[in-house]
């Protein structure tokens, strides 16, 4: 009797995580003048609903900003580089209350430093400070010095370097920790995760999802521990919609039963 061939197994189901700004959208001078393109949150969309939601944004931004940049669409964000997270199932979890005195601190701390340089921008989030030099780049040092003056009298926080710009975010908090816990959760669970960034402070999470088995994509040059590499937002875009796509296509597979045959009879795969 005619035995049947295996059918190819499709590839693992995929969970997606990707930065806000660099990734999705291009940088700009300031965090409020962001290019935010129309059909952005239609196309997000279209790509969590085909990866049956297992689709979240980890960012240095609040939540809030980035359901205000994508309104209506609301999806699962880990927002101000972890230190608030947004869970598939909507609930947001509580923020550790250390973490909301010691941002408020550490932007108090700031406090002269930007009195003394108007051209900075100070952004204050729920647990975590930012200043970002982009509009200033000769202050870097001066930036640099005040923020580490400013952690040092709150050593519940750290200092990391962004693109024009240094955030203090609470020790131990970070996008990787934040993709650690969405894996756990439905929508992510037993799922290979991919993560897409562009700086220094996605590098954690580069590591978090090829921890766990899957791919940190890094967008544009510099040292990094991704072990793949893309090379702007376009693309960014245009692979979330390929992948989205192959997705789709693997729901509607239907693999038939076959008869078992010998390993040595077994296509290789």
């Amino acid at each position: 009797m005619p035995q049947s061939a295996p059918v190819a197994t499709p590839p693992a189901q995929l969970a997606i995580f990707t930065d806000f700004d660099g990734t999705l959208v291009e940088l700009a001078e300031t965090p409020n003048s962001i290019d935010v393109p129309d059909t952005l949150a239609e196309q997000l969309g279209q790509t969590a609903r085909e990866l049956n939601l297992a689709f979240a944004v980890l960012t240095g931004r609040e939540i809030a900003d980035i359901d205000r940049f994508l309104a209506p669409l609301v999806l699962p964000v880990a927002g101000a580089h972890g230190t608030q997270r947004r869970r598939a199932d909507g609930v947001l979890e509580a923020i550790d209350p250390d973490s909301l005195e010691g941002a408020e601190r550490v932007a108090e701390a700031l406090g002269p430093l930007i009195a003394a340089y108007p051209e900075l921008i100070l952004e204050t989030k729920r647990g975590a400070v930012a200043v970002h030099f982009r509009q200033a780049p000769e202050l870097e040092a001066t930036v640099h010095e005040a923020m580490q003056g400013a952690i040092e009298i709150n050593n519940h926080f750290v200092l990391v370097p962004g693109k024009m710009v240094y955030e203090a975010r609470p020790r131990g908090v970070s996008k990787g920790e934040a993709l650690r816990a969405f894996m756990l959760e439905e929508p992510f669970v037993g799922r290979t995760p991919v993560f897409i960034g562009d700086d220094v402070t996605d590098e954690d999470a580069f590591i978090a999802a090829q921890d766990l088995g899957g791919v940190g994509i890094k967008l544009g040059d510099g040292d990094t521990a991704a072990r793949m590499r893309i090379a702007d937002v376009g693309s960014v875009r245009a692979l979330l919609q390929g992948l989205g796509d192959i997705a789709a296509r693997e729901q509607e597979l239907v693999v038939p039963e076959r008869e078992t045959i010998e390993p040595e009879q077994e296509l290789a795969h």
